[in-house]
């Protein structure tokens, strides 16, 4: 097969990570174009990524027969619309997470792309994480017995855009921070999740309160997996600390730890400061490596004509988990997932 062209829908922080992998670190594909709905965004990633083709509206690349496949990175809430119409022009599909709004969204998508025989690869990066990777190696190898808990959280220390107050926009931290942890204890565990618990506040965003009063900046969602084995989960947004993300996985005879915290494995020891070790700020600078091996990994699919290593239905799951989880907040009630 002839270089995969990609276009970018979507140029933010995480779109330009994409891009940037495909401008130039991943051999066979490259960046051709660039889609934003702000036209300054979409003109000053264009400028930097070196690309002519500019468009405020996806609509116009359906019919650019060069682009051979697209990086969905748009709100949640338009991904099924793009991914379908992207779909139907015969168009490969890498869909950021959360993978949409709703179950019955991700259904069709993924009917979409069945039917136009175009993959469709979810953006769960923790997957190709060279630490989880060897953590999940290890836990299948059996190094600690059979796996009976699996805990894990993503906390960010970012205050929340405004419209991520509004959990019909959002669908709550659950969907935006904690979608990495719902699909990384499916994979651990290798089991579809059948049931979940959870518990919400708002702690540190009190001008949400009064027009949001279903805001929250923190959860823990407990539950269990069809498998048998127990999970917890916690998420918090606007930690202010640092960016944290660990997994701990409990077996029959030991157990496995897995993510840093450290910026660099340094520590600084003065008389007036104590012990000072530099914190990881941000999910770009934790995971960049493992982007550019999913954005790899989606290449490889296309060439090689293979499924993907993260596909719709797994997106799907995460959702499906997320919706369980703010009907259990709402509903104080243990509920199962569809």
């Amino acid at each position: 097969m002839d270089e995969i062209k990609v276009c970018l829908i979507g140029c933010g922080r995480a779109g330009m990570i994409h891009a940037r992998n495909y401008k130039n670190k991943i051999e066979g594909a490259k960046i051709v174009a660039c889609v934003d709905a702000v036209e300054a965004a979409a003109k000053s990633a264009a400028e930097e990524l070196g690309v002519e083709k500019v468009y405020t509206d996806y609509h116009d690349i359906l019919d650019d027969k060069e682009i051979d496949a697209v990086v969905v990175v748009a709100p949640t809430d338009l991904h099924e619309q793009i991914v379908i119409d992207c779909a139907n022009a015969g168009k490969h599909i890498f869909c950021e997470k959360p993978m949409a709004m709703t179950v019955e969204e991700c259904d069709a998508m993924i009917e979409a792309c069945e039917r136009n025989n175009v993959k469709l690869q979810i953006g769960f990066m923790r997957r190709y994480d060279a630490s989880f990777r060897e953590a999940k190696a290890m836990l299948d190898a059996g190094a600690i017995g059979e796996l009976v808990q699996v805990h894990s959280n993503t906390r960010g220390p970012s205050k929340p855009r405004p419209w991520m107050y509004d959990i019909k926009k959002s669908n709550g931290i659950l969907a935006e921070v904690n979608s990495h942890d719902i699909d990384a204890v499916r994979w651990m565990a290798g089991s579809d999740i059948e049931s979940v618990f959870a518990l919400a506040g708002n702690f540190r965003n009190p001008e949400a309160r009064e027009g949001y009063p279903d805001y929250y900046d923190s959860v823990v969602m407990s539950g269990k997996l069809k498998n048998g084995v127990h999970f917890v989960i916690d998420g918090a947004a606007y930690v202010q600390y640092g960016y944290d993300a660990k997994m701990e996985l409990i077996g029959t005879k030991g157990k496995i730890e897995v993510g840093r915290s450290e910026k660099e494995f340094v520590r600084c020891t003065s008389a007036e400061t104590g012990t000072q070790t530099p914190f990881v700020n941000s999910w770009m600078t934790l995971f960049i490596d493992a982007y550019l091996a999913e954005d790899t990994s989606f290449v490889a699919a296309i060439r090689e004509g293979r499924a993907p290593e993260v596909t719709g239905y797994d997106g799907r799951m995460a959702v499906a988990t997320v919706e369980a989880g703010n009907a259990s907040i709402r509903e104080g009630a243990i509920k199962t997932v569809r």
